[in-house]
């Protein structure tokens, strides 16, 4: 490889108390939860929206809610609430915004809820929560690279079409799910490149009920929920197939493109998402090979609708309505931090001294699952980056093993962990502490107020 050296230049520099990089599922809430504690707050996100994976890779949101249908007789609690829960009641006051909470009727041991969202006006109602705290929003902007003394973050090196910037700070989160920022300032990470990626479709010109109905003659019904959908309620929002239900030849084609056969929704006529699959030979953070694998799954997508058209009744003219712009992760590094959450400390419930949130969904179920439907904790330790005094790492970065990686990378767990880390990088900047010198009962009491639910 040939090399060209970079001539040394001037930059423009910008101040604040807290930088978030990422504006995904857990950058979004971080950046709310750190202005709302009064911090300066920039936000970095290299896309024009909010919400990453929430609004590009899922299906539903997962889970605000401990197991409890699971478990005859355990106590239904909604053990995720705060800013995660604010943004779902100001989409369940917009037509189509949300399912809400829809129970399941079937697939219950997966879990006992489904939160469905409209992806766009999640990142509508996302952008204006921010708006409102006050976070400087940065979009089209990249995280090029970090200026680190000894062992603090001093700035983020951003990049966009207007200029390279340095944005000083005295605390910063990385969400940005591939743990860009880490890197950058030399944090210890793996790349065990141990999940599939993903690209979603939105597809319309559908027919939920007939894909139920279809899905039922073949006994292949798995979850099943019902929710509001475009403002009624005791709608069909989620179905899964299971078993046979897919005809044998569907199903191969279905496996060959790596499509799901989950379908959620909060539209008539509409499958919100559906999701493609593709493992990756390495690590999603090579640029060539994500290419390749982008340009490989909207291949699928359009073998993807031919199988839609083809064999469901009710969708023969089928269309994509929407497509995420790039690839959904579900790791690209994993970040070393203070605590690495093992898997026997989620399944057996076990709460910590400093925990942040606490959560009862995995992935896995019922392979896997939190014991007697309770929770876990997270703890802030498990957000500390090793090396650093005023660096946190939220979402699918940290846990480094794969069980345990399946509960803490979700949706709702990552939405979680940003509350946490943004409410005590704002503390640190105010006490202008580093983050391991933040006294917990603090960190608590901000979190308490804000209608966390912790559980310890």
């Amino acid at each position: 490889m040939k090399y060209y050296v970079e001539p040394e230049k001037q930059i423009p520099v910008r101040e604040c108390d807290v930088v978030v990089a990422g504006g995904g599922t857990a950058g979004v809430i971080a950046a709310i939860a750190a202005a709302r504690q009064g911090a300066r707050t920039i936000l970095v996100e290299s896309k024009g929206y909010t919400g990453g994976v929430a609004v590009e890779g899922g299906t539903a949101l997962h889970s605000f809610y401990n197991l409890w249908k699971a478990f005859p007789g355990v106590e239904k609690r909604q053990v995720v609430r705060g800013i995660p829960d604010e943004i779902i009641e100001r989409l369940s006051g917009i037509q189509g915004g949300t399912s809400g909470h829809a129970e399941m009727e079937r697939g219950f041991d997966y879990d006992s809820v489904n939160t469905s969202i409209d992806v766009e006006l999640y990142k509508i109602v996302s952008t204006e929560m921010l708006v409102e705290a006050g976070v400087e929003i940065q979009f089209n902007t990249l995280v090029a690279g970090a200026v680190v003394e000894g062992s603090k973050v001093r700035a983020a090196i951003t990049e966009s079409r207007s200029r390279r910037e340095a944005v000083f700070a005295k605390c910063f989160v990385d969400a940005t799910g591939y743990g860009d920022l880490a890197a950058h300032a030399g944090a210890e990470f793996t790349e065990p490149n141990d999940h599939a990626v993903a690209n979603s479709i939105g597809v319309g010109g559908v027919s939920l009920e007939r894909y139920r109905d279809w899905l039922e003659e073949r006994e292949g019904v798995g979850n099943l929920a019902y929710g509001v959908r475009d403002g009624e309620d005791n709608r069909l929002v989620r179905i899964t197939s299971i078993g046979e239900g897919f005809p044998k030849e569907l199903a191969e084609e279905a496996r060959r493109i790596g499509m799901a056969g989950v379908v959620t929704s909060t539209h008539d006529d509409y499958f919100m998402f559906v999701k493609f699959n593709f493992k990756m030979p390495v690590s999603p953070t090579d640029r060539d090979e994500a290419t390749k694998a982008a340009i490989q799954l909207r291949r699928h997508h359009a073998e993807g609708i031919e199988l839609i058209r083809k064999w469901i009744p009710g969708c023969e003219k089928a269309f994509i309505a929407r497509s995420s712009p790039s690839l959904a992760v579900r790791r690209g590094r994993m970040v070393v931090c203070d605590y690495d959450l093992p898997l026997d400390a989620i399944v057996n419930g076990i709460h910590f001294e400093d925990d942040i949130m606490s959560y009862g969904f995995h992935d896995c179920a019922p392979r896997i699952q939190i014991k007697d439907g309770g929770t876990y904790g997270i703890p802030y330790k498990a957000l500390r980056v090793r090396g650093f005094d005023n660096l946190l790492a939220v979402g699918m970065m940290i846990t480094s093993d794969w069980d345990a990686h399946m509960s803490t990378r979700n949706t709702v767990a990552c939405m979680g962990q940003g509350q946490g880390a943004g409410t005590a990088a704002a503390l640190c900047a105010r006490k202008n502490c580093s983050t391991r010198a933040l006294p917990y009962p603090e960190l608590k009491e901000a979190l308490l107020a804000e209608r966390v639910y912790l559980e310890n």
